[in-house]
């Protein structure tokens, strides 16, 4: 039974007024949190958190057309003694949810939009039908019924209502706005036809209380006259959006984040004029003294809703095997072949190996699991799909290499199993595949095609306001100035440091402290962005999760299609309830690198009819480890970054084992033990063990742990530990519980004793392994992507043109990156070539000693038109100049801009002709283009026969083109100057003015305060007007190899005025200003160059 909230009752009864203490409770049936992603403020937290505090002990989930929230409130329910009631405010389309065109307004006989033709309608699971019927409804709405709102209609409400219960809805139901209305007899049919779709114990009439809304009290009243005739049931709702009172505010400005206003803004939408917050019991009944029984019923309603969720159980699809062979018989057979494959000689250490670990995938039951990830594997293969030599922990699993699920020999690289797959923790493996980027899509559709499209999809995710986010969105909405939000939002740390939330943001920055206290606007900021902090903003798509099921998803989750891509099918759970409902999660991952790879090795085979196998370089080759010694890594896989070239230089790396420590210690933390490792591997740094049993794990490391599995390793050589308790400890570590830290140090320090070790010594080998958490690495993976980092690197070294081509049409979107890279090429003694009309590809191509740039790099042409020149040359051969191009290239986007574009991108320069010749005869190139396309259409015939004259194109003379034109051109269709730099004729002012390049500012300590002059193109200008009223500027001025935000203050921006426009080429005199490893110049002076 559940527990009692007294509240006082008055009731009146043979006209005498009595007054009596009874024992009152209520439920909350309608509740919306944050999932509501338009208005709910409340986390499901926050809801739990409220109900307890009211003394509540059941609380019902309804969100606005989805249930992204349901499995993490019915866990979270649970576990704080809440009774969870599963549902959903679903929209009900007037007519079809198949429609999507305007509906006719019964009340005006007008015509409606689509999005206004849907009511609310309440729904609330009774039992496990309900649920499953519940996501069928869900799904059915996002899937085929979305239009503005993902809709449900009374079709299929007649084929899933079983096991739901029904309440009329909010102000926004069907019946509610036909009382509204005054027509009262549809809304008593409406409510007949409920009431026969869900019967007349599961169907309920919703009131609610809500004195500010006219409408609310003539819906109210229509309501109850139709329960009392029709003698249905009613219940007292509540509205909730934010868990209380005090929330109101908050819950408006996120209406007006949402919204893009500012609370300010007068005809915005607005919840203000009611409270939406949780109410108690007491309050409820005092609304409805008239109808004790709307409370009562919410009790009646809570206690026959009964759900109990299957989770934490594993709901592994079974793989066809031939002829239905065993599944764990059927993976040993490839097994055994697989071993012949990889190893010429089986030793004991292979077999002995590979049986542990068939043990273990036998007792687990996941031979599924490894022939389903073995199949999508072989397929990519088999269809020239680059896959990655592995990622992650399963590197470690031999069978996972034999299956050739991965590429890298765990026994030579002395990799753990039971860093993958623990056998004392029964828990779903991990194999998280790379592929080749531009490829991924073609094996998620096989897996789809294989397994069923009703059994496949990719997992939603949600975008959540971070603090700094937060800060800005909020101070957006109160109408505070972006400066102050941003001065702000900087003092939040930003990541990779601990500070997770604005809370620990205050308790560890006074300064944000200080402001919080003494500003009013910062308090009122920071108030408000600690509420909208976390609450989700949009959903949108997991980058790489793939859900395979063993039976319809729809039985096990809600689906909905992708905020991005239609034709994309995601869940409505994100990854943790997933994993949470046992179902099974591949990530397929897109890894831009390999493609880098697949088409250098391609480039390489045009140009040299070489076929190399990438897997089958020397990993002591010494041109690669020379790229590595000199830094000379930009394009290299995982150590391009600057910081990582200049340790790269100290260490000179002279085995793949460096390669794989570097992967590992480059990252914050472990990146302070880099200058032990360069001086333990060189001899200026005495390598100090505790003890002598520590020389085979950690000799390699010169004494450094930086590996997880060399955890592992101590634990199991030094105390005894089997290797999957090491993995377990290993684990304990990195939760830092601290029961679990002081059971583990036990046990540990006393394996030791026993091993003969020394206590003292014992207990300082412990105080290694809580560091580990911080800094301890999983070798697997950096071994895996060393490995690709090393292939990059030997590509580089080797066949510098096809890897420097095959980099330059991976980042052809990046306008700034390709700028970047010609600089790169130029260092290796590469020339990038501007387009050209028979040289070019359509993307970057090499050609000779020098890479080509590609046509579709230029804007406004067209990839059908590019294919189409690119076509017709391969056919015919080289256009032999202007008029054979225009007679030749016939497709019907070859206009005047398309023209335009490609003369002053100089693709035509190799034809003799001035630009601003062809530029001038515009007119007549078109007249004749368009001759050329008529007598096409013809058949260069008229009607009785007769031959058209070939059209003569004449130009007239016009002047040149000044060089300063051309590079603006350049800079214009192809986003970079190609052939030269506005600077390159200012040579000697430079020098005069001591400029130093953008390039070298930026490397220097952020901390300096020196003035300095930079020189470059004003490439985009931003004029504002500040809190003050003073005019402000954000320029970004460019030089031949970087660029710099600078920041042009009022005295500064008056003097200098003329200066702020694009293409000016100027001189800059200013400081460095660095906030959050954002280097910007403030500028204090600037002059032209002319």
């Amino acid at each position: 039974m559940w527990g009692c909230i007294y509240t006082r009752c008055t009731f009146v009864y043979l006209f005498d007024l009595y007054v009596c203490d009874y024992p009152m409770k209520f439920v909350h049936l309608h509740t919306h949190s944050h999932y509501s992603l338009l208005d709910g403020l409340a986390k499901i937290d926050d809801l739990i958190d409220r109900a307890k505090e009211l003394g509540m002990e059941a609380l019902a989930l309804t969100d606005h057309g989805n249930l992204y929230g349901a499995v993490e409130f019915y866990v979270k329910a649970k576990k704080a003694g809440i009774k969870p009631l599963l549902g959903l405010e679903a929209y009900v389309a007037k007519g079809s949810r198949l429609d999507r065109q305007l509906v006719k307004d019964e009340s005006t006989g007008t015509g409606k939009k689509a999005k206004e033709n849907y009511n609310h309608l309440t729904l609330i699971c009774e039992n496990e039908t309900g649920w499953k019927n519940l996501l069928k409804l869900s799904s059915s709405s996002h899937l085929e019924g979305f239009y503005y709102k993902p809709r449900i209609d009374r079709e299929i409400l007649n084929q899933w209502h079983e096991g739901l219960i029904a309440l009329s809805g909010c102000l926004g139901g069907e019946i509610a706005q036909f009382c509204v209305q005054g027509r009262m007899e549809e809304a008593e049919a409406t409510a007949r036809e409920y009431l026969s779709i869900f019967g007349k114990d599961n169907f309920f009439i919703e009131i609610w209380h809500l004195p500010h809304i006219p409408d609310a009290a003539i819906a109210v009243k229509g309501l109850k006259e139709i329960a009392k005739k029709l003698n249905i049931p009613m219940v007292a709702t509540k509205d909730i959006h934010y868990a209380r009172p005090e929330d109101a505010q908050y819950q408006d400005i996120l209406l007006a984040v949402q919204t893009g206003n500012t609370v300010n803004d007068a005809n915005r939408m607005s919840m203000m004029d009611e409270n939406y917050a949780m109410n108690s019991a007491e309050e409820m009944a005092s609304w409805f003294p008239d109808v004790p029984e709307v409370i009562e019923n919410t009790n009646k309603i809570a206690e026959r809703c009964n759900v109990t969720l299957e989770l934490d159980v594993v709901r592994l699809p079974k793989f066809e095997t031939p002829g239905g062979m065993d599944s764990m018989d059927y993976l040993e057979k490839l097994i055994r072949e697989g071993l012949s494959s990889r190893y010429k000689e089986i030793t004991q250490e292979v077999t002995d190996r590979m049986e542990y670990e068939i043990g273990v995938i036998r007792n687990t039951g996941y031979a599924d699991y490894f022939l389903i990830v073995q199949d999508y594997i072989k397929w990519s293969r088999d269809h020239g799909v680059v896959v990655g030599p592995g990622r992650g922990s399963a590197a470690g699993s031999l069978v996972a290499y034999v299956l050739t699920i991965t590429d890298v020999d765990p026994i030579k690289y002395d990799l753990l199993f039971e860093r993958f797959l623990n056998p004392d923790r029964i828990q779903m493996p991990d194999i998280d595949i790379d592929f080749a980027d531009t490829r991924r899509d073609e094996v998620v559709n096989y897996v789809r095609e294989k397994y069923g499209a009703d059994r496949v999809a990719q997992i939603i995710t949600f975008g959540t306001m971070a603090a700094r986010a937060a800060i800005r969105d909020a101070g957006r909405a109160l109408g505070l100035s972006y400066g102050f939000c941003d001065q702000v939002a900087k003092l939040v740390p930003a990541p990779p440091t601990p500070v997770k939330s604005l809370k620990q943001a205050m308790e560890v920055v006074e300064e944000l402290r200080t402001m919080y206290v003494t500003n009013p606007d910062a308090k009122k900021l920071l108030d408000a962005a600690q509420k909208l902090e976390g609450v989700a903003r949009h959903a949108s798509v997991h980058a790489c999760g793939i859900i395979i099921s063993a039976e319809p998803l729809t039985d096990v989750v809600a689906l909905q299609r992708s905020p991005q891509n239609e034709n994309s099918v995601i869940t409505q759970f994100e990854q943790g309830i997933i994993e949470k409902l046992g179902l099974l999660k591949m990530d397929f991952l897109g890894l831009r690198n390999l493609t880098i790879i697949e088409e250098a090795l391609r480039l390489v085979k045009e140009s040299t009819g070489e076929l190399l196998n990438i897997s089958d370089i020397s990993l002591e080759d010494p041109k690669t480890f020379e790229v590595l010694q000199n830094g000379d890594t930009v394009g290299v896989f995982q150590f391009e970054s600057s910081g990582m070239r200049r340790y790269l230089k100290e260490l000179r790396p002279t085995e793949f084992e460096d390669v794989v420590a570097m992967v590992a210690l480059y990252r914050p933390g472990p990146m302070e033990l880099i200058p032990d490792y360069i001086n333990r591997k060189y001899g200026r740094e005495e390598v100090k063990l505790l003890h002598p049993m520590l020389k085979p794990i950690l000799g390699k490391t010169y004494g450094i742990g930086i590996y997880q599995e060399q955890m592992m390793r101590i634990a199991r050589d030094l105390a005894g530990y089997t290797l999957a308790e090491a993995d377990t400890l290993r684990k304990a570590i990195g939760k830092k519980i601290q029961s679990l830290l002081d059971e583990q140090e036990g046990k540990l320090i006393n394996g030791m004793i026993a091993n003969g070790i020394n206590e003292k010594v014992a207990r300082k080998i412990w105080e290694l392994f809580p560091p580990f958490a911080k800094y301890g690495f999983n070798r697997s993976h950096s071994v895996c992507y060393g490995l690709i980092g090393y292939q990059t690197a030997y590509l580089k070294a080797h066949y510098p043109i096809e890897f420097m081509t095959a980099l330059f049409n991976s980042e052809s979107d990046d306008v700034e990156r390709i700028a970047f890279l010609i600089d790169e090429a130029k260092k290796h003694s590469i020339t990038v070539s501007p387009p050209d009309i028979n040289e070019s590809a359509v993307n970057f191509a090499p050609q000779g000693k020098m890479i080509r740039f590609g046509l579709a790099a230029i804007k406004n042409v067209g990839t059908a038109v590019v294919e189409a020149i690119i076509a017709e040359r391969k056919e015919n051969g080289p256009y032999e100049g202007l008029e054979d191009f225009l007679a030749r290239v016939k497709h019907k986007d070859v206009n005047k801009k398309s023209i335009e574009s490609l003369t002053k991108a100089g693709v035509f320069d190799s034809f003799k002709i001035e630009r601003g010749q062809v530029l001038a005869n515009m007119d007549e190139i078109l007249r004749y283009s368009q001759t050329m396309k008529k007598n096409e259409t013809s058949n260069q015939t008229n009607l009785f026969g007769t031959v058209y004259s070939k059209s003569v194109l004449n130009l007239r003379e016009a002047p040149p083109i000044a060089k300063k034109d051309k590079l603006n051109w350049e800079k214009e269709l192809l986003g970079l100057y190609i052939s030269d730099h506005p600077l390159s004729e200012h040579k000697a002012q430079l020098m005069q003015y001591k400029v130093k390049g953008i390039k070298e500012l930026l490397a220097l300590d952020q901390k300096d305060q020196n003035k300095h002059r930079i020189a470059g193109v004003v490439t985009s200008i931003k004029k504002i007007t500040t809190k003050s009223g003073k005019p402000m500027a954000f320029a970004r001025i460019e030089d031949a190899n970087e660029s710099i935000e600078a920041i042009v203050f009022t005295e500064t921006l008056a003097r200098t005025q003329n200066l702020w426009c694009e293409n000016k080429l100027i001189v800059a005199e200013g400081k460095l200003s660095a906030k959050d490893s954002d280097m910007k110049f403030i500028c204090e002076g600037a002059v032209e160059l002319v």
